[in-house]
C-alpha cells in the first residue's frame, strides 16, 4: 500500500509547515547543484530527521515534484503561445520539445516522471498535475480542428513523454527525442 501523503500545508501546524519549507528550499539548492543526494542527507542537511523528511514526502518524486511546482506554471503561457502561432499538431510537438528542455535544466524532474509513469503514478501531483492540464488543452485545440484524434487520454501523452525522455532526454540524444516526439503526434493524428 502506498503511503499516505502529507496534509496540505494550509492545515499543518507552524512547525512542521517551517520543516516542510525548508525542506523544499533545501531540495532544492540540492538539486541545482547537479550533485546526487539521498533524501536522508537532504533531511540531515535541513536540520531535521528522515522521518520528518518522509512524512512530509514520502516518496523522492513527491519532493521533486514539489521543487518544481511553481516552475511548471511558464509552460501553460508557452503552450498558449504555440497555439496562436502554429497548428496543433505542430504546436503539441514544439510544447513538448519545451518541456523536455525545460525538464532537462531540472535536475530529477526527468526521473521522477519516469518513475511515475513506471508505477502508474503519472496524473497526480503538481507538475503531473500541470502537465495533464497542458496536455489537454493542446489535445482539445486538436480535436476541434480535426488534426488530433478526440479519444486521446493526455494521462497517456504524458506517459509517452515520460517514456520519451528516458531514453533521449539528454542533450547529446535532441536529435532521437525529436524523432521520437514526431512518431508521437503522428500517433495521436486521426486514421
Amino acid at each position: 500500500m502506498p503511503p499516505s501523503p502529507a496534509p496540505p500545508p494550509a492545515t499543518l501546524r507552524a512547525d512542521a509547515r517551517r520543516n516542510r519549507e525548508h525542506l523544499i528550499a533545501t531540495a532544492a539548492e540540492v538539486f541545482a547543484s547537479g550533485r546526487a543526494i539521498s533524501l536522508d542527507a537532504i533531511a540531515k542537511r535541513a536540520g531535521v530527521g528522515s522521518a520528518t523528511l518522509y512524512r512530509h514526502f514520502p516518496t523522492r518524486e513527491d519532493l521533486v515534484e514539489e521543487v518544481y511546482r511553481d516552475q511548471i506554471r511558464p509552460l501553460r503561457e508557452d503552450a498558449q503561445t504555440l497555439l496562436a502561432t502554429r497548428q496543433p499538431a505542430e504546436a503539441l510537438h514544439a510544447w513538448m520539445r519545451r518541456f523536455a528542455q525545460w525538464a532537462g535544466e531540472r535536475r530529477g524532474i526527468s526521473e521522477a516522471l519516469v518513475a511515475m509513469s513506471a508505477t502508474g503514478r503519472f496524473g497526480t501531483g503538481p507538475v503531473c498535475d500541470e502537465v495533464q492540464q497542458i496536455l489537454q488543452t493542446l489535445l482539445d485545440a486538436g480535436a476541434r480542428t480535426a488534426e488530433l484524434r478526440s479519444d486521446v487520454d493526455p494521462v497517456d501523452v504524458g506517459g509517452l513523454l515520460a517514456g520519451a525522455l528516458s531514453v533521449a532526454g539528454t542533450p547529446e540524444h535532441s536529435a532521437q527525442l525529436d524523432r521520437m516526439l514526431t512518431i508521437v503526434v503522428d500517433g495521436l493524428r486521426p486514421r
